[in-house]
C-alpha cells in the first residue's frame, strides 16, 4: 500500500475498509437471494435472472474490489497478478452475461415474444457489449506490448474510468431488472427497497473506489 495511505487519518482508513467489506458481502447476499427467488434450473426463464445477477452484481463487483487498497483480498500481492484475477473475474462476468442473455432470447423466442422491448431489455444487451469491449480494451495494460507507443498510465486512467461508467450501466440493468413484472410480482413490500438499495450501495462504493484512485488525485501505487 501506498505511503499516501498510511498517512490517512485512522477513522479514515477504517470506514473505507467496513465500506469495502460490506461492498463483498452485500453483493454476495444479494447474489445469493436471487438464486434462491429464481431458482435455476426450474425453468428456462430462471437461468437468466441467476446468471445475470452472478455477472453484473458477483463477478464484476470483485473485479473492481481487487484493487480496492482497503478491502481486497489479494491486497498484498502485486499490481500484475491482481490485473490478471481482475481480467479473469471480468471474462466469467462475460461469459455468465452472454449465457443469461442466450437464456432469456430463446425463451422468449419459444413464447413468441418480442425482443428488446423494454429499456431493461435494451440496456442489459448494451452493457453486455460493452463489457465485452471493457476487457478487450483491458488486454494492453496485461500486456504492454500491444499498448504500442501509448502510455501505461493514460491507459490505466481511460480503462478505469471507461470501466466505472461500465459498472454502473450493469448496475442500471439490475436496477431495471427488479422493476421487472417478473421480480416485483415475486416479492412485496420492503423486500423490494431492500433489493434496490443493493446495486445502489454497490454502485455508490465502487464510484468512490475509482474516483478517488484515477479521477480525485493522481493515479495510486498499491
Amino acid at each position: 500500500m501506498s505511503i499516501h495511505h498510511e498517512s490517512e487519518p485512522k477513522l479514515y482508513r477504517y470506514s473505507r475498509t467496513v465500506c469495502g467489506v460490506f461492498t463483498h458481502v452485500l453483493c454476495a447476499l444479494f447474489s445469493v437471494f436471487i438464486t434462491v427467488l429464481s431458482r435455476p434450473g426450474s425453468s428456462l426463464f430462471s437461468w437468466h435472472p441467476f446468471l445475470m445477477t452472478l455477472a453484473f452484481s458477483f463477478f464484476m463487483t470483485e473485479a473492481v474490489l481487487l484493487f480496492n487498497p482497503y478491502s481486497s483480498p489479494i491486497k498484498k500481492l502485486k499490481h500484475k497478478t491482481k490485473g490478471r484475477l481482475h481480467w479473469i473475474l471480468q471474462g466469467l462476468c462475460v461469459c455468465c452475461a452472454a449465457a443469461g442473455l442466450s437464456a432469456i432470447f430463446y425463451n422468449k423466442k419459444l413464447n413468441d415474444k418480442p425482443h428488446f422491448t423494454t429499456w431493461h431489455g435494451l440496456i442489459g444487451v448494451l452493457t453486455l457489449a460493452v463489457v465485452g469491449l471493457q476487457s478487450l480494451g483491458g488486454l494492453p495494460l496485461l500486456y504492454p506490448k500491444l499498448a504500442k507507443g501509448w502510455s501505461l498510465a493514460k491507459l490505466k486512467r481511460y480503462h478505469a474510468a471507461s470501466g466505472l461508467l461500465t459498472y454502473l450501466l450493469g448496475s442500471l440493468s439490475l436496477f431495471l431488472g427488479l422493476c421487472s413484472a417478473w421480480f416485483s410480482s415475486s416479492v412485496n413490500g420492503y423486500v423490494w427497497y431492500l433489493a434496490v438499495l443493493c446495486p445502489v450501495l454497490c454502485g455508490l462504493v465502487i464510484m468512490s473506489q475509482v474516483t478517488n484512485a484515477y479521477m480525485a488525485r493522481k493515479p495510486m501505487q498499491y
